[in-house]
């Protein structure tokens, strides 16, 4: 018998990917297209759904015509969570660019519902803050503003001529030919739309936010019956099984699967995600509490910490500074700084994530002397990364500890950067805990198919699952407390001047 594979959509901000993935976790092959970011004014952040659809169909087609489309028994999917789409029922057309969570349009709503005081419930019942970020005041605004008179586009959304989705439920509208409309529990609870608590979408919720309810897809485990590819759009039909936000996927790829593992994941930016277990954490430190997963009816809840800027410290470094012509030469320029260099960097370009909120925040670097020079400013950014996770796992720590839970001290990590052994080191340096790289690195997308083979009954169990999860390398604290100490000491220094400056 030929081995059989799952097929995995990675559907991400800038591209849209397609993995094969055998029952051992193994990357058998992959396609990979980019698509364009539409910036139509200052803030805001659009795609086009259908590009994406495009360049996801074309991805899928050349994994399958690779392995032969008869050896695929299902389908996978993880995404770029938040983006909202509202799309024709009828035609499948969407009505609109999609706004992509990076998108800051809806600025002003938010902070007139936060005026009006509102911010508190919705953090009850959805475990987030009130930011654009998430996609309920995304949805209200294509509702009042897409061109054409937004009287009949709310009159259309309420005779249910219209369907809202984040990119899985588009993706599977398409590949079902609008046979099916649903989402997964962990994409649904980023929406601001969800109550995390009774998993239904919240009538309050929609009614502050203006959406209507006959927009809202039906919400899955995220290993499910999500319908079924057909024939004509893929050339064979495969049931979609598995279903996940990106970073809740990267968390289930990762194997953290009991409460208090961590895992983080280090992209364009950075997400930490820690397993809470069937009990929400709420949050003293401005992390979210969301939902990890959701199986067989029963919720794993986490807490989530985002770094803006990781990955993107780098690209500045090569296309905004032109220090280095290629992301691997940070790793020997740190090597080669001194490291008794005082120079910090805050990378506040876009603002502060958690456990700060600082949108306004700008990024400045300090304590440079005249003896400065690239090495140092290359290390200074690395280290940023570090210090902003070590901020992140202490406020983990500090919530999870006020919930009566312990946190093993220690991190799973995963994404672009970890390559960089200098940069696994100085994590472990400065987070003061052991650091894990896997020995399988496309996380987000094999999380995805990991679900996928819990419902084919492919493993029983998360911890039979879990135990096909390997270890390549490991990175052990070495730095003496002492600098560890004055590292973080220079670091709060600058974080109090950035701060105090918006």
């Amino acid at each position: 018998m030929s081995e059989q594979y799952i097929l995995s959509i990675d559907q991400g901000t800038t591209s849209s990917r397609a993995l094969a993935f055998n029952k051992a976790g193994q990357v058998k092959a992959v396609a990979q297209s980019e698509f364009r970011q539409i910036f139509p004014d200052a803030g805001w952040v659009e795609h086009d759904a259908i590009e994406i659809w495009d360049t996801t169909l074309a991805c899928c087609k050349d994994v399958l015509a690779d392995l032969g489309a008869e050896n695929f028994v299902a389908i996978a999917i993880t995404n770029q969570r938040e983006t909202a789409v509202v799309w024709e029922r009828a035609t499948g057309r969407p009505i609109a660019n999609a706004i992509v969570w990076q998108d800051r349009r809806t600025a002003d709503i938010c902070n007139g519902l936060k005026e009006a005081g509102h911010e508190a419930m919705i953090t009850e019942k959805t475990g987030l803050l009130l930011d654009p970020y998430f996609s309920a005041s995304k949805v209200g605004w294509l509702l009042d503003n897409v061109e054409g008179a937004s009287g009949n586009i709310r009159a259309r959304a309420e005779a249910g001529e219209l369907a809202f989705g984040t990119i899985d439920s588009w993706l599977v509208w398409q590949l079902t030919e609008g046979a099916s409309h649903v989402t997964d529990a962990s994409n649904a609870a980023r929406t601001s739309l969800f109550n995390i608590h009774d998993n239904q979408w919240d009538a309050d919720l929609l009614d502050l936010f203006g959406v209507s309810a006959a927009l809202m897809p039906e919400v899955k485990d995220n290993a499910a019956d999500f319908g079924t590819a057909t024939t004509a759009v893929l050339g064979v039909a495969l049931p979609i099984l598995g279903m996940a936000g990106d970073q809740q996927a990267a968390t289930i790829g990762q194997a953290c699967f009991k409460p208090g593992m961590i895992k983080s994941t280090y992209g364009t930016g950075c997400f930490v995600l820690a397993n809470t277990g069937h009990k929400p954490a709420a949050s003293g430190n401005r992390l979210l509490t969301t939902i990890g997963y959701r199986l067989k009816g029963e919720t794993t809840f986490a807490l989530e910490g985002s770094i803006f800027m990781a990955g993107a410290i780098v690209q500045w470094l090569r296309d905004g500074l032109q220090l280095i012509d290629d992301a691997a030469e940070t790793q020997k320029l740190a090597e080669a700084a001194n490291p008794d260099s005082a120079v910090t960097m805050v990378p506040a370009f876009t603002g502060l994530g958690a456990p700060h909120w600082a949108p306004d925040a700008r990024a400045a670097i300090f304590n440079m002397t005249r003896d400065s020079g690239k090495a140092d400013i290359a290390r200074a950014a690395l280290e940023s990364v570090s210090l902003q996770t070590a901020d992140l796992m202490r406020a983990i720590a500090d919530d999870m500890a006020a919930a009566g839970m312990d946190v093993p001290p220690r991190l799973r990590v995963d994404g672009g950067m970890v390559a960089n052994d200098w940069l696994c080191q100085n994590l472990a340096d400065l987070c003061a805990c052991p650091i894990d790289r896997p020995a399988v690195t496309e996380t987000t997308a094999l999380g995805a198919a990991m679900l996928a083979m819990l419902q084919l009954g492919w493993f029983d169990s998360l911890d039979a699952l879990g135990e096909s999860w390997a270890l390549e390398a490991q990175f052990e604290p070495q730095m003496a407390g002492e600098k560890r100490a004055e590292k973080q000491d220079l670091w709060q220094a600058a974080l109090q001047h950035v701060l105090t400056r918006i």
